[in-house]
């Protein structure tokens, strides 16, 4: 039980730190880039702007008189574009040139973005303010993108390594975390254990002594045996519970005996003695049950969850009812269905209907006594074996148990 509670809390406490680191990485990532692309536009934007001074008018022509080496523009991915007024190309430097057309509309800067290719494109004017053509600077994003790769797989390795390194913080953390609480609950089950078994000894003497009075009545009043009858019965309910407390005790604290048991085997056995209470009732017991399956266990413990699941059934469903059991055979599981054509439980119970002390007064509305312990039981030995009880139900149409244990790894003994 604890380490499902303490995988939990390792779980979330990754989870909480990782979204963080990631968030954290990616606005790194965000910024850089963003950082990036700004420092390149305000260089394309000088050179462009260096360029739009090397395109002159001259004798009805446009002439460019650049100082620009074209082998260093090469070196550095970037390329130099000039365009006459109706953005015809004039003359090119570079190895670098984007495909889009220059916005003849524009009067001002204009910065764009295409495939790995990012370009600034500024109009040219002449000395009496008209527009004789534009200057486009162009540069290569192959660099940046492979500097923002190794971000990229530097900011990645880092989260994966501070997450594992966490992981192994984790889960000293979490265990100490969970020492006092293990110790509280410990101390609980020993108490509950001790309770339980120095009742017994009372009870048995308020039993036995009300039985000797019943069996003697000479002299008694009738209200008189009234009332040793109910002492008998309260004694009876009060015994019940103890047992089944020491029970979930022993259940929590033990360790697991397992054995390899048939599953028929335990399930009719069961049902033979659970006859008379389905004959009582009318009730119909459907069954289908695979021969030959096999569960490493406790065999009483297995016993006691499925008495608890069809004694359920049976007590909550209405004379001429139906109850039915089902085992399936899955690759690594073996699941065990009980259903019935009870009152079913509410949605808003669902949730609550293997807590401890636990009953749905308003749902079953005949309930017949009880400690409220066994469907807590029928989960504590469900998990003590490594397996998951499950339920599924509708108001006055029935309820469906489902119970999955773990296939037997051995050979009958």
């Amino acid at each position: 039980m604890f380490r499902a509670i303490r995988y939990r809390l390792l779980f979330m406490y990754l989870l909480v730190l990782g979204t963080i680191l990631s968030v954290f990485a990616l606005s790194v990532r965000i910024v850089f880039e963003h950082n990036r692309i700004d420092q390149l536009t305000e260089d394309l934007t000088t050179i462009a702007d260096a360029a739009t001074r090397e395109l002159q008018y001259e004798d009805g022509k446009l002439k460019v008189d650049s100082d620009f080496s074209d082998k260093d523009l090469k070196n550095r991915d970037r390329s130099l574009q000039w365009f006459d007024s109706h953005g015809k190309l004039i003359v090119t430097l570079g190895m670098t040139f984007p495909t889009v057309p220059v916005a003849l509309d524009r009067k001002g800067k204009s910065s764009s973005i295409q495939g790995h290719i990012q370009s600034v494109t500024l109009p040219i004017t002449s000395n009496d303010g008209h527009r004789i053509g534009f200057a486009r600077a162009s540069q290569s994003l192959q660099a940046i993108d492979k500097t923002i790769d190794q971000l990229n797989w530097g900011l990645g390795s880092g989260i994966f390594v501070a997450i594992f390194l966490s992981g192994i913080g984790g889960i000293w953390l979490t265990s100490q975390a969970m020492q006092p609480i293990e110790r509280s609950f410990a101390q609980l089950q020993q108490f509950t254990s001790d309770a339980s078994h120095e009742l017994r000894s009372p009870l048995t003497a308020i039993k036995n002594n009300a039985a000797v009075a019943l069996k003697y009545p000479a002299g008694m009043r009738s209200s008189d045996r009234q009332k040793f009858e109910a002492i008998i019965s309260a004694a009876n309910q009060i015994t019940q519970l103890t047992s089944d407390l020491l029970l979930l005790a022993r259940v929590d604290r033990s360790k697991l005996q397992t054995q390899v048991h048939q599953l028929n085997s335990i399930l009719e056995e069961l049902i033979q003695q659970l006859r008379p209470q389905l004959d009582d009732k009318a009730l119909q017991l459907n069954q289908n049950l695979m021969a030959g399956l096999t569960v490493a266990g406790d065999a009483p413990q297995l016993s006691r969850l499925f008495r608890n699941l069809l004694e359920n059934a049976i007590q909550y469903t209405p004379n001429g009812g139906q109850i039915g059991i089902n085992t399936v055979f899955y690759r690594k599981y073996i699941q065990v269905s009980i259903e019935d054509t009870g009152i079913g439980i509410a949605p808003a119970d669902i949730n609550k209907i293997f807590d401890r002390f636990w009953q749905a007064d308003s749902a079953r509305s005949y309930h017949s006594g009880g400690s409220g312990l066994g469907l807590a039981i029928a989960r504590a030995i469900a998990n003590h074996h490594n397996g998951l009880i499950s339920v599924t139900s509708h108001l006055n149409k029935g309820s469906t148990f489902t119970v999955r244990l773990p296939v037997a790894k051995h050979k009958l003994i």
